[in-house]
């Protein structure tokens, strides 16, 4: 079935027996028409079902007015809390947002990448899927001076703003923790050590090792995809461990959950057996019993800082540099789960 033909300001101006442009004017609330016909334009607008083309209208200007978004996952607490520190700052600047989901896959952020482009986005904020290869499919806003913003997940890219925290500090710190609770075989449970929030968060733990004493053990390195049915495989294999480790860092608040259920039915306690950490400070973490410590991660203040980065460039404010690395303050948060005390 056809559907029906939209109106355009030419019907109007017929209608109403206005020219054109009287009744473009009229539409946009210009002063130079009266207020009288501004209200006949607008009444007759609101019965005959007028719809603006801002889409033509913005393409005219070279704008779209629109911030394409590509994320890793939808299911994350942290990075919906991005989305809201995003949402609410493009809002007030009154750009709409396009979002692609990668589902961790470098085939699939490639796409989203290309789509977005096509769609003329005026900007780009994105993070990294897991087993992201090279940034090549970013070329095209590099060329066209399109800018972009990355957060969390980053590469070292000579275009494009990053916006992280400092992930060796924060393994730094959780390590530490443990460590002075008197954790002696402590486990660090990550993920593809190829990106960098994983990478940094290694590198603090392993300094946090040294500076108390203990030897970096490879064998207390696991390495997955931090899903639910790895952190079941993860909590079974320490539970089967000879001496057992008696610290877990987990670099998820989610896998780090579900790792420390498992071991509560494999008949561990926590603290008093294994003292655990996780990461981000999502919801779960204050759920969980005993409830757990973490790192804060503080999303909304990652997006609102990537949107107004973002923004500033696309006003062309001389502050605004195409390759700032902005830093956003982590904190350990400590609750029961790590209060283990053994020194």
């Amino acid at each position: 079935m056809t559907g029906k033909k939209d109106i355009t300001i030419y019907d109007l101006a017929r209608v109403l027996s206005l020219s054109p442009a009287t009744v473009s004017r009229g539409l946009k609330d210009h002063p130079a028409i009266n207020i009288k016909t501004r209200k006949r334009i607008m009444d007759a607008a609101k019965e005959m079902g007028y719809r603006s083309n801002s889409f033509a209208s913005n393409l005219r200007m070279q704008k779209t007015h629109t911030i394409g978004i590509i994320v890793h996952e939808l299911k994350s607490q942290f990075i919906s809390s991005v989305l809201a520190g995003i949402e609410k700052i493009t809002t007030e600047a009154s750009y709409d947002l396009i979002i692609g989901h990668s589902s961790e896959t470098y085939r699939k952020e490639t796409s989203n990448a290309h789509n977005l482009f096509h769609k003329r986005v005026d900007g780009l904020i994105a993070s990294l899927a897991f087993d992201t290869k090279d940034m090549d499919h970013f070329d095209p806003f590099v060329q066209k001076g399109i800018p972009m913003v990355f957060f969390d997940r980053v590469e070292d890219f000579p275009y494009g703003t990053r916006v992280i925290i400092d992930n060796v500090k924060a393994g730094y710190e959780a390590t530490a923790h443990l460590a002075a609770q008197g954790c002696r075989r402590i486990v660090h449970i990550t993920a593809n050590l190829g990106r960098n929030v994983y990478a940094g968060r290694l590198k603090g733990y392993q300094q946090a090792l040294a500076d108390y004493g203990l030897t970096f053990d490879p064998d207390l390195l696991m390495v997955n995809d931090l899903s639910e049915a790895a952190a079941i495989r993860a909590a079974r294999q320490v539970l089967n461990m000879t001496p057992r480790p008696d610290g877990v860092f987990a670099t998820n608040d989610f896998f780090a959950a579900v790792f420390l259920q498992t071991l509560k039915e494999g008949g561990l306690r926590v603290p008093e057996d294994i003292a655990i950490v996780g990461f981000n400070n999502e919801a779960i973490s204050r759920i969980i019993q005993p409830k757990l410590t973490t790192i804060n991660y503080p999303g909304e203040e990652v997006g609102e800082q990537a949107a107004r980065s973002l923004l500033d460039q696309l006003a062309g404010l001389s502050s605004a540099r195409t390759t700032d690395t902005i830093i956003i303050r982590s904190e350990l948060i400590i609750r029961e789960s790590s209060l283990h005390r053994k020194v």
